[in-house]
């Protein structure tokens, strides 16, 4: 008699080839729309489900947990950012989270460069103009932006992410320096020729681009806030990639609009998908929806992740890239 195959739920679509490998290998319940799941769809599809696997738009939080039901042992998170599931509480009631680290780094830093290079050369603004017809040709002094070789670029969490920009910035001649939790080992900072700031606000006032590269955490909360962002320089640039609810965007906008600060290129914001929309007819931002990732290598990396943290675990033995509480 064939053993009964492990039952997952997959709340968004996936890139096709990861999908026919998930329903290959397991009993899948695939979405037919990718629209987000509803939280009353998502308790009830889980209520017969050994694993879920959620993104970054599923709020997996100690409510959702405690109407799962007893049936669910594994969280298998489509991406490395867990900060929208509670996995303290998900441990509590035995339930493992996984999720996806390292896939999207090289993407993400990629993306970072991409909106640096957007912002100071003015390239949606030269791009609008194009479209619009209105381009009347070259002269000396149209659309003039800044040069990046020579700036300073202080990056905010030198994790793996964060790393990759500093090698992109610093074969455009860009100077790195970075504020971490922990300051890198010397030899990973000798190679990436870059200088450890012990004070945030000591580097925030003096670097004239800012990437931000760290997690959305309690911590980070807000870190740069109203009075951080006052600290930089009325030239200098924001870049985020990482998650909006590490910058204050009220107090940015406020800043942008008032020329204390010279631009922004944002990937992501504080309350999801909702824009501030005083930022939206800024020409000195730039906003995406949320595309860092957005490889067609990187999302099947992310898959195939899922399903070997799955089928580890679904052998009886502790998947790989297993989260563990306070190690965030």
């Amino acid at each position: 008699m064939p053993l009964k195959r492990l039952s997952v739920v997959v709340t968004r679509r996936l890139p096709a080839v990861v999908e026919t490998r998930m329903t290959e290998l397991f009993d899948v319940t695939l979405r037919d729309t990718d629209a987000p799941m509803t939280r009353d769809e998502m308790v009830a599809a889980v209520q017969d489900a050994d694993v879920l696997v959620p993104t970054v738009t599923d709020q997996i939080d100690q409510r959702f947990l405690a109407a799962a039901g007893d049936r669910l042992k594994l969280i298998a998170n489509y991406g490395a950012g867990v900060d929208h599931i509670d996995v303290a509480t998900a441990r509590q009631r035995g339930i493992l989270v996984s999720n996806t680290p390292g896939v999207v780094t090289e993407d993400t830093a990629d993306m970072t460069m991409a909106l640096i290079l957007a912002v100071t050369r003015r390239i949606p603004e030269g791009l609008a103009l194009m479209q619009s017809g209105d381009w009347k040709g070259w002269a000396p002094t149209a659309m003039l932006g800044g040069r990046i070789a020579g700036r300073r670029l202080g990056i905010l969490g030198m994790g793996r992410i964060g790393q990759a920009v500093a090698r992109r910035a610093r074969a455009f001649g860009l100077t790195i320096h970075y504020h971490n939790r922990k300051r890198l080992r010397p030899e990973i900072e000798e190679a990436l020729e870059a200088t450890w700031w012990d004070s945030l606000d000591q580097m925030v006032s003096r670097v004239d681009i800012l990437s931000i590269n760290c997690p959305h955490t309690p911590a980070t909360f807000h870190l740069m806030n109203a009075r951080r962002l006052k600290l930089m320089k009325p030239d200098a640039v924001v870049v985020n990639t990482s998650r909006g609810e590490v910058i204050d965007e009220n107090a940015l906008t406020r800043m942008l609009r008032a020329g204390e600060i010279a631009g922004a290129g944002l990937d992501v914001f504080e309350r999801g998908h909702e824009i501030n929309p005083r930022l939206k007819d800024l020409h000195n931002v730039v906003l995406l929806p949320h595309m860092g990732s957005a490889t067609i290598e990187g999302r099947v990396e992310m898959g195939e992740k899922v399903i070997i943290n799955i089928k580890t675990f679904d052998d009886g033995h502790r998947p790989p890239d297993l989260v563990v509480p306070g190690m965030l």
